[in-house]
């Protein structure tokens, strides 16, 4: 993609090559002690970020320390010419000091600057030093277009090493020049311990920053605000979130593992009621997140993301209105069957109805078809956590949503859906073929997995054939090998490309080496 380059006018490229050591990549006083620590200033603690970027709207983030006022401005230009200043938003300890707010009337097709001023509530002379950020709004017309995604964060005891550099995943990411970034869920682990030191099989020892939220297993709502708090200590991370809008959905670790009603707490467990962990966990993930708030269900996930008139991405929630996890074998669809849930699943296919984007993205958390399983008795897989129930015949439990949706997507005639997701550790392409399928009602389609982006490699898994999929593309741990840190070179990330003149769409997963481990180029079909 051209980048463009005028008197006052940078590329995120230049700006992140700017701004790198002024407050950008270090715009947490954890990284930079020095940055406006005077005790009468508030103190801008972990970054900025922007998400849900779309033609003319984006959600804008930041945090401080203390209850203070806040001041969002935006401008095409680094040098904040002619800046537009948002509403004042007050940081208040209910929110955990977090604010963000929607940035309306954005330009399309612009990069756009924006900064955050915190003031003292008593004296607005009083400020802490202004953090810049940065995000590319979508087109009006047709624009080549550039996104990356992954998952899993801070998994299986994997903490923030900074003597293997930290989180580089993140940094691999942002050296594709994205217009956003997908988290495809687990953006923590709330139940994921983290110790100083960990062994690895070559006689070497992984060292973790620690902290207390992080020592534990997260209950309180301090707890799980913790656990954002750590990934933010990650100058990757705040690099990556500081230069790139992230759309994000989240799974079962921003809670607990493998979390639904069937869920049983073990021992680390001093609240016993999911019900409330939950909660606690959902204003945590929504204070944190740059998500957009939905007013009639201000903790809602799913929601549609417009990118111009060659792409819109679904994201979906396969973690909050599920039926208990078990054998998945139910005749009939809802109830304990139920996997989006029936609201979730009539607003995705009027949705998909509506939407005239050449490319329909739905970013799902979990995969269609890797047997998942729930817990495991005695080496053996009891219960399911994912869609599949290993059965490889007709559609039973949850699997009865999905032949609806995907029988609703052929009827209607709706072209060009692609499945993009993470969660099981490790990366894939598969391919759907209704003609190797048990349920043959639908047009065949493509999914991709991939991460993690900085957790334990796991995999590969089992394909159950109801729906038909191909493995064109696995790569995981060799057999026998589980929960491989970081350190192996088995994390994972996607990227998508669009092609403006062709509506060509080219998937290329990656190592977070910046290997590209395979790509495949998908003609749009015409409606």
């Amino acid at each position: 993609m051209a980048i463009r380059i005028t008197e006052n006018r940078l590329s995120r490229r230049a700006f992140l090559r700017s701004t790198a050591a002024t407050g950008l990549v270090a715009a947490s006083g954890l990284a930079l002690p020095g940055i406006s620590r005077a005790a009468d200033r508030p103190v801008v603690t972990h970054g900025i970020q922007s998400g849900d970027v779309s033609e003319g709207r984006a959600v804008l983030w930041s945090r401080t320390d203390r209850p203070a006022r806040a001041v969002f401005e935006w401008s095409t230009t680094e040098s904040f010419a002619d800046p537009r200043r948002l509403p004042t938003l007050t940081a208040l300890p209910e929110n955990d000091y977090t604010v963000k707010i929607l940035a309306e009337d954005l330009p399309a097709g612009e990069e756009i600057f924006y900064r955050v001023r915190f003031a003292d509530l008593a004296d607005p002379n009083i400020t802490a030093d202004p953090v810049t950020g940065h995000l590319r709004t979508a087109p009006a017309g047709r624009r080549d277009i550039s996104f990356v995604w992954s998952g899993d964060t801070v998994g299986q005891g994997w903490g923030i090493n900074p003597d293997a550099g930290g989180m580089k995943g993140y940094a691999t990411m942002l050296k594709h020049d994205p217009d956003f970034f997908i988290h495809s869920g687990d953006n923590v682990y709330a139940d994921g311990v983290i110790k100083a030191e960990v062994d690895l099989p070559d006689g070497t020892k992984w060292k973790n920053i620690v902290t207390p939220e992080k020592s534990k297993v997260a209950e309180t709502l301090d707890e799980f605000r913790g656990q954002y708090k750590y990934n933010f200590m990650d100058d990757n991370v705040r690099a990556l979130y500081a230069a790139v809008p992230v759309l994000t959905q989240w799974d079962d670790h921003e809670v607990t593992n493998n979390w639904s009603d069937s869920k049983q707490l073990g021992a680390a467990y001093t609240e016993k009621n999911i019900h409330v962990l939950t909660a606690r966990a959902a204003k945590a993930f929504h204070e944190w997140m740059p998500i957009a708030t939905t007013m009639a269900e201000p903790q809602r996930v799913y929601r549609k993301i417009a990118y111009g008139p060659m792409l819109d991405v679904f994201m979906i929630d396969m973690r909050t209105y599920r039926g208990p996890n078990g054998d998945n074998l139910e005749t009939a669809e809802g109830g304990v069957a139920a996997f989006l849930g029936p609201d979730q699943l009539a607003w995705l296919k009027q949705a998909l109805l509506d939407s005239r984007a050449t490319w329909k993205v739905i970013a799902a958390d979990m995969p269609l078809s890797l047997v998942v399983w729930d817990q495991f008795v005695d080496n053996k897989g009891k219960g399911f956590e994912a869609v599949s129930n290993n059965n490889a015949g007709a559609p039973l439990g949850r699997e009865l949503e999905f032949a609806d949706l995907l029988r609703f997507i052929k009827a209607a005639g709706i072209k060009n859906t692609v499945w993009l997701t993470a969660d099981v550790h490790y990366t894939a392409a598969h391919y759907y073929d209704p003609n190797k399928a048990q349920f043959q009602d639908f047009e065949p389609f493509w999914e991709f997995v991939s991460g993690p982006i900085h957790a334990g490699t796991f995999g590969p898994g089992e394909l159950d054939m109801t729906f038909g999929p191909e493995a064109k593309y696995v790569k995981a741990p060799p057999a026998g090998q589980v929960n491989l840190s970081p350190a192996s070179g088995l994390q994972f990330f996607g990227h998508v490309k669009i092609a403006a003149d062709t509506g060509v769409m080219t998937v290329t997963l990656y190592d977070t080496a910046d290997t590209a481990l395979w790509s495949t180029d998908i003609q749009p079909a015409k409606a």
